[in-house]
């Protein structure tokens, strides 16, 4: 089990050590989505940094103290005598970064959470989610990446699940990407199949953690093994021919990801869904080429992934999102994470979107502010692959430090966006960016933090 920490040291965890105060981190992104050790992230200094410097000697021919005063003020909060602030060097929070052919504005992404708004049970997304997503690009994200999109009907978590399976999907996803694209954020679409966590209530239809009879718009869910969610429905096991619909219907998806303008695809592999499922030894008791030792729990995702990568662009990055540990006794844990991602990595993946949790029912999880950014940490330095960090990270300094210490590669602002859709123009005051330097549409630009009227 990797060491838990509540609060984010100076000194970055690893998987034998602490890292020195003088080690290199890992350092950014580069063109090829690969990173480039030798250059370490530049270290920047906060406001709270540039208020503790000594103010220094007043300039020569001050003519009152009043006036030196209040130029020493307008120093310290990183302004010019005329009130405005100061462009400054960007923080790492701000620094733009490549994935194959996408050029990212900064690392402030938001995560995928569904949203269980897909009221009339078709799968296609609604108003409420072209708001739901161009808000966030409006409000400077640098990547906005869709809730779990089910590649068929069968793998929708709940009844109100959006999907990516026919034409109609498709054109509803077009309108609200264009506009995603639009505001200058990165959209990307995450494929999910729920296997045997599918079928479950939402708040508009109630059965909640539990099975939606097939009566009330209910299915029959599936899974590696026939073994239950908790107290939701015995999922049936999944026979080769299934395994390799799957698989196709992955790749249909991804091909109608591309058409509905897509700039990337993430594939769902955490949370205790379908292929995860797949990859967790308390889940997956297969007997066959699909279960057993982790090269065959791990198949099918990368069938999956090889799927995929065949039919998107080349320069189209693609991501997994994983879970680091499902936190139960026996079951995955970082170093199966660690060994999968490497084979990942070989089959074409740019990134992992790293989490943890959700496979198994029961288990204790100590969240804390951070607690999962050692995860993504390791998984980074040890397969030399970007990594992105998530869960309570919710303060504009507190995430600039994890990116600052090459601790990943971009942070997941999930909870925080959701009650705060311009949380990353927020940010950028508190890091001392100017109005010109933050990420406004420029029709909010005289609205920004820090202007007088």
């Amino acid at each position: 089990m990797v060491q838990e920490y509540s609060e984010l040291d100076d000194k970055a965890p690893r998987a034998d050590s602490r890292v020195k105060e003088d080690q290199a981190m890992p350092g950014p992104v580069s063109g090829s989505g690969r990173l480039d050790v030798s250059k370490p992230i530049r270290p920047f200094e906060s406001d709270a940094a540039d208020g503790k410097k000594k103010a220094g000697k007043a300039a020569k021919g001050v003519k009152s103290a009043k006036k030196g005063k209040k130029d020493k003020r307008a120093k310290k909060a990183g302004k010019s005598k005329s009130g405005r602030r100061r462009e400054r060097a960007l923080p790492a929070l701000f620094q733009p970064m490549e994935l194959r052919d996408q050029h990212i504005r900064n690392r402030i992404w938001m995560p995928p959470m569904d949203t269980y708004s897909a009221l009339r049970h078709d799968g296609v997304p609604t108003n409420f989610h072209y708001q739901h997503y161009v808000s966030r690009a409006l409000g400077g994200f640098g990547v906005v990446i869709g809730e779990a999109t089910a590649v068929n009907p069968q793998g929708r978590i709940s009844p109100c699940d959006v999907g990516l399976w026919n034409d109609e999907q498709t054109r509803a996803w077009q309108g609200i990407v264009r506009d995603v694209k639009a505001a200058g954020a990165v959209p990307i679409v995450q494929l999910n199949h729920s296997g045997r966590k599918g079928s479950s209530g939402c708040s508009s239809m109630g059965y909640i953690n539990a099975t939606v009879p097939v009566a009330e718009g209910g299915w029959q869910p599936v899974g590696p093994s026939p073994i239950a969610f908790g107290r939701m429905a015995v999922p049936v096991q999944l026979s080769r021919a299934q395994i390799a619909s799957i698989v196709a219907d992955f790749r249909s998806a991804a091909v109608r990801a591309v058409q509905a303008g897509f700039l990337a695809v993430e594939l769902h592999a955490a949370h205790g869904y379908l292929l995860s499922q797949f990859l967790d030894p308390l889940i997956n008791r297969r007997n066959d080429e699909y279960g057993g030792d982790l090269s065959g729990r791990m198949r099918l995702l990368i069938q999956v992934t090889d799927a995929v990568r065949e039919v998107i662009p080349s320069g189209m990055p693609l991501l997994v999102r994983m879970s680091a540990t499902d936190w139960a006794t026996g079951g995955w844990g970082l170093d199966e994470t660690i060994r999968t991602a490497k084979v990942l990595k070989l089959h074409g993946v740019d990134l992992i979107d790293v989490s943890t949790g959700g496979l198994v029912p029961g288990v204790k999880i100590p969240a804390a502010p951070n607690y999962q950014v050692p995860f993504s940490y390791q998984v980074r330095s040890q397969v030399l692959i970007p990594t992105t960090a998530v869960g309570l990270i919710t303060k504009p300094r507190q995430a600039d430090r994890i990116v600052r210490k090459g601790l990943a590669d971009a942070v997941e602002i999930g909870r925080a966006c959701l009650r705060d859709p311009y949380w990353p123009l927020r940010a950028a005051y508190k890091l001392g960016l100017s109005a010109q330097q933050a990420p406004y549409p420029e029709p909010y630009r005289r609205g920004a933090y820090g202007i007088a009227r």
